[in-house]
Formats: structure tokens, C-alpha cells, sequence
């Protein structure tokens, strides 16, 4: 009497889904990713979905891009000339207010 454990036959298309399912393999996150309506912002967002396809040891490399990304674009809202200045709307409105004493 023999003590091996007789084999059994896997069929060829679990075999191959066994084969193809690896639980380190990249896999997206399925993230939704909301535009926000500033193309500059919004293009690093998409950005996000590359480390969909690398491996966990990838991801940080896209993160840091994203994250430089996405503080260039907040540098560049500081740089950027903002409206002018309102114009005084009577003569002498930008001297200090006249300060009548009491006596």
C-alpha cells in the first residue's frame, strides 16, 4: 500500500486563471479622480492613475511628480499679477483719514 496522496487534475482554465492571478502584481486602485476645472491641476491628477501599472516600489516616484507637480502649480497662483489696484474713488482717499480734535 502506497501513503502518496494521488494527484488531481486541474482543468486547463483554472490552471491558467491560477497562473495569471498574482496578488503582487500592479493593480489599479480605482480611484475616482474629480476634475477641478484647472487643466494644470488637473492633468498631475491623472497622473495618479500611471502608478495603476508599476509595482508598490513605483508608486513613490509617481507621488513625488504628482506632489511637485501639483506645488508648482500653487507657486505659480502666487507669481501670477492679481488684479490692479482699485483707483481711489474720491481725491485724497489713499492719505490718511482726517481726524478732526476735540476741544
Amino acid at each position: 500500500m502506497s501513503d502518496s496522496v494521488p494527484e488531481t487534475e486541474i482543468p486547463a482554465e483554472a490552471g491558467e486563471a491560477l497562473q495569471a492571478y498574482d496578488p503582487a502584481a500592479p493593480a489599479p486602485l480605482n480611484i475616482p479622480r474629480t476634475p477641478t476645472g484647472d487643466a494644470e491641476v488637473d492633468a498631475q491628477l491623472e497622473r495618479l492613475a500611471d502608478a495603476d501599472h508599476l509595482a508598490t516600489d513605483g508608486h513613490v516616484e509617481v507621488y513625488e511628480d504628482v506632489h511637485r507637480g501639483l506645488r508648482d502649480a500653487l507657486t505659480a497662483l502666487d507669481t501670477r499679477p492679481g488684479p490692479p489696484a482699485p483707483s481711489p474713488s474720491y481725491p485724497g482717499a489713499s492719505s490718511p483719514p482726517y481726524h478732526q480734535s476735540r476741544s
